[in-house]
């Protein structure tokens, strides 16, 4: 027996509450402690204000009731033009979140395929995910495969950069 279906959106400035509701829950509680959920949707609004022609946002909704009750977004990525392409493009998936309620019921693989989709259609080469590795079975049933030429560098947070 199927649970209820999701909805697949992009999202609006109208949903900002929810994204941020989202982002809240997804990350420990230590992190939350001591703040306050309306500064940080404010935080976000003005991120994304600052943001809004590189990240898309897209977000699964309850069909019975309209909730959002997951996200994922899309970060567009101008790469540097070769001759013949002077218009090129990447993507990369970001903050796939589904509240743990509403998981295995459809709404992360449709999120990250709406997200994958409307990267294609803007023209993205490649699309690229940081994947937890819970994750990591769907991202290749979607089709990402690992790749042995992708390097990655954690700059450390605490040093400061050295001086040239």
């Amino acid at each position: 027996m199927s649970g209820p279906t999701m909805r697949i959106d992009r999202a609006g400035r109208e949903d900002l509450a929810a994204l941020a509701q989202l982002k809240w829950e997804d990350v420990p509680a230590d992190l939350t402690a001591g703040r306050s959920l309306d500064a940080f949707t404010a935080e976000l609004g003005d991120w994304w204000r600052a943001h809004d022609r590189t990240h898309v946002a897209f977000v699964a909704r309850g069909d019975d009731d309209d909730r959002i009750v997951g996200a994922a977004w899309v970060a567009l990525v101008p790469r540097v033009p070769r001759p013949g392409a002077p218009h090129r493009l990447s993507a990369d998936i970001q903050s796939v979140f589904v509240l743990p309620e509403h998981r295995g019921r459809g709404a992360g693989r449709g999120l990250i395929a709406a997200a994958c989709a409307h990267a294609v259609s803007v023209g993205a080469e490649r699309i690229t995910v940081h994947s937890s590795e819970a994750a990591v079975g769907l991202y290749q049933e979607l089709g990402f495969a690992d790749s042995p030429r992708l390097r990655q560098f954690l700059a450390p947070t605490t040093a400061a950069p050295e001086s040239a």
